[in-house]
């Protein structure tokens, strides 16, 4: 298992209001995986264990269309993280991640976020907390982003 560092990661909103000596627990808790371009972190539907933070590269995440078409949904970048449903929920992959530019990752799986929440509560909510916000964001962005789409739609039809 290779060494997790988190410097030049402080900006990621994962780590808002933590402070120094907390964000250096977290980073012994995280295992580091480097992954190269075109493989997949997991599959929509497979059973969730772990979050993931970009350290460096690029992650595709996207779903399958009731047609059999894959949809982009996002590409994420440095500082960003994915997978995190799983940690919060146990529950099953909502979508596929796919490494799009060769990448460095840190996971944290489920078994060691719940351990967390036993030894150091205030550090673990304080992570689902930041969890929790960057989900909600996405989610307020998507609505922002499907409104804009179904009235650019609107306007194509009322001029067509």
């Amino acid at each position: 298992m290779s060494q997790v560092d988190f410097s030049g990661l402080h900006d990621s909103p994962l780590f808002n209001d933590m402070s120094s000596d907390e964000v250096n627990k977290l980073q012994q808790l995280f295992t580091m995986k480097k992954v190269e371009e075109g493989k997949t972190i997991f599959i929509e539907n497979m059973p969730g264990e772990s979050l993931y933070l970009i350290k460096q590269g690029t992650v595709q995440i996207s779903r399958m269309l009731a047609e059999g078409d894959e949809q982009v949904l996002i590409v994420l970048g440095p500082d960003d993280i994915f997978g995190e449903m799983a940690v919060l929920d146990g529950g099953s992959r909502s979508a596929t991640a796919r490494i799009a530019e060769d990448a460095i990752l840190y996971g944290l799986n489920r078994k060691t976020f719940d351990a967390l929440a036993s030894k150091n509560a205030s550090l673990c909510l304080k992570l689902a907390l930041n969890i929790v916000r960057i989900f909600s964001e996405r989610i307020r962005n998507s609505q922002k982003d499907y409104r804009a789409m179904l009235l650019a739609s609107l306007k194509r039809n009322k001029s067509a």
